[in-house]
């Protein structure tokens, strides 16, 4: 009797602590902004969709364009504790110019804790002939990692406000990468993205924001505080992403 009750007593322990990380991770957290959430609705130009992988933890957003049948995607890792959703008018915008792009959930908002994610979206849609993986932040390291042992899954990798360590270098492939970073970032900052350039492929492309900030990669937050140690921008969010959607889909036409 004593042992089933210890055994209870462990249990309940366990699962308090388990509840206790994902509210945790909820409140630290960077929530979509209300343009983002509407970004979430179907009309006529796109079609949006949130996919469930095994259970409602594991999932994905497909943003297509209506009445095509996309040849090539491009999957998209959230940033460190950015919630997915946040990255939608970016997704939407580059799926009404023709390609099927997904944003995916990662475990507790960490893409280091699922960078394998994206074989799930691959592996789903057989009939996209060409696949470019990329990232904000965190999420643009990943698809580094991913890239690096994934290689002949993907044809591009695309970073924003991101760049590989070490660890995660991918200088000695063949695939196509473009990155896109802002004048202002405080976090991953123009040195650290100049730093990079020895990790990354000899015919990368770069494509500098003038102006543009970590934070306006996104829709997170209340719309005028900025991710902690980032610096403030100098143009607009809208004009940041539109300046980062033409640059993403311009990488893509030439995959």
């Amino acid at each position: 009797m004593r042992k089933r009750k210890l055994k209870g007593v462990v249990i309940v322990l366990a699962l308090t602590v388990i509840g206790g990380i994902f509210l945790g991770t909820y409140v630290l957290s960077l929530q979509p902004m209300p343009e983002a959430i509407k970004a979430l609705t179907s009309d006529d130009r796109v079609t949006v969709n949130r996919v469930f992988v095994e259970s409602w933890l594991n999932y994905y957003y497909v943003f297509e364009p209506a009445g095509e049948k996309p040849s090539r995607g491009f999957i998209i890792y959230p940033g460190g504790l950015a919630d997915p959703r946040a990255y939608a008018p970016l997704a939407r915008d580059i799926a009404a110019q023709g390609y099927r792009t997904v944003i995916v959930s990662m475990p507790l908002y960490l893409a280091i804790l699922g960078y394998g994610r994206a074989d799930t979206v691959i592996q789903a849609y057989p009939e996209i002939k060409k696949w470019a993986l990329g990232g904000h932040s965190l999420g643009g390291v990943m698809a580094c990692r991913y890239a690096k042992k994934f290689r002949e899954k993907i044809d591009g990798v695309v970073l924003w406000a991101a760049y590989p360590s070490d660890r995660f270098r991918i200088d000695d492939t063949t695939i196509k990468v473009v990155s896109i970073y802002g004048t202002e970032d405080g976090l991953a900052t123009p040195d650290k993205i100049e730093a990079s350039k020895v990790h990354l492929p000899h015919n990368t492309l770069f494509v500098r924001v003038d102006g543009g900030n970590h934070t306006q990669f996104g829709w997170y937050g209340d719309g005028e505080g900025l991710q902690k140690g980032d610096g403030p921008a100098a143009i607009t969010r809208e004009r940041q992403q539109a300046i980062t959607v033409e640059a993403t889909v311009d990488f893509l036409q030439r995959l």
